[in-house]
């Protein structure tokens, strides 16, 4: 029993227009179930785009959201070209530059840009200058969740817990976890350290239109994950029950994050 970052679903307010910001912004492989659309990050981590409605309803929440939802999605890719491809997407896309694409004070390049759904978006490279042509279309090396929390060092004893492995580790400033092949990383700063590094304001309130998802090998092990979480801090939302794609339920982590464990 080990929980690990298997996908991202975003709740949207239409997901035939999310798929298609998206597909053109990150041109993942696309596979729609029913009421959401799977995204493959070209095997860095998938997202799932979900009605936002919907999404809260099954999470047993109220839909209304205002300010900054306290969380950052993140797309690594190899260098500055690329992330300029991918700003330049967005945007055509319709997306909100909240940081334009520039040079890193210690290292690295990077934009930050809102999302039509009201997903706000880092994108970056770990080095300033290119090494050679941009790959089109740009292919992430890395897909995470960024959450702002009260305390990074509190919510990494609540993580480890369960069973995710401490990757990087600076305190109350960053903190994440190592994902395994083909998952997601997850990443944990100060609700203020990450809403500066978006560039936009640190209130926000209401549903967070995003669920964090482990796609659990068993029932019993879906079963176990929620236990788990709800004896570690973490409160259990929605218990586990029979669903129409399978058997799945909710907690929320100590600071209000959403997860869906869920088994086919």
């Amino acid at each position: 029993m080990t929980l690990s970052l298997d996908a991202i679903t975003l709740g949207v307010p239409e997901v035939h227009a999310a798929q298609e910001f998206y597909s053109a912004a990150f041109s993942p492989a696309t596979a729609a179930h029913g009421q959401y659309v799977d995204l493959d990050m070209h095997g860095a981590g998938r997202i799932a785009l979900h009605g936002a409605e919907a999404l809260a309803a099954d999470a047993d929440a109220e839909p209304a959201t205002s300010g900054f939802r306290g969380y950052v999605m993140s797309c690594v890719v190899s260098q500055p070209s690329e992330v300029e491809a991918l700003l330049d997407a967005a945007v055509l896309g319709g997306a909100d530059v909240l940081k334009p694409a520039k040079k890193g004070l210690f290292g690295g390049f990077s934009a930050v840009c809102r999302a039509p759904d009201g997903a706000i978006w880092k994108l970056s490279a770990p080095t300033k200058k290119d090494t050679g042509p941009a790959a089109e279309p740009p292919v992430p090396t890395e897909t995470a969740a960024l959450l702002g929390v009260a305390a990074p060092t509190a919510s990494k004893a609540f993580y480890a817990a369960l069973g995710m492995t401490v990757d990087r580790d600076y305190g109350d400033k960053y903190i994440d976890f190592r994902p395994a092949p083909g998952t997601c990383r997850l990443g944990l700063m100060t609700r203020k350290a990450l809403a500066r590094d978006a560039g936009v304001g640190g209130d926000g309130a209401g549903f967070r239109a995003v669920a964090l998802n482990r796609r659990a090998e068993s029932r019993e092990e879906a079963d176990a994950l929620l236990a788990a979480a709800d004896s570690a801090g973490g409160h259990v939302v929605v218990a586990a029950a029979e669903t129409e794609g399978g058997y799945s339920g909710y907690f929320t982590d100590p600071d209000g994050f959403l997860w869906q464990v869920a088994s086919a």
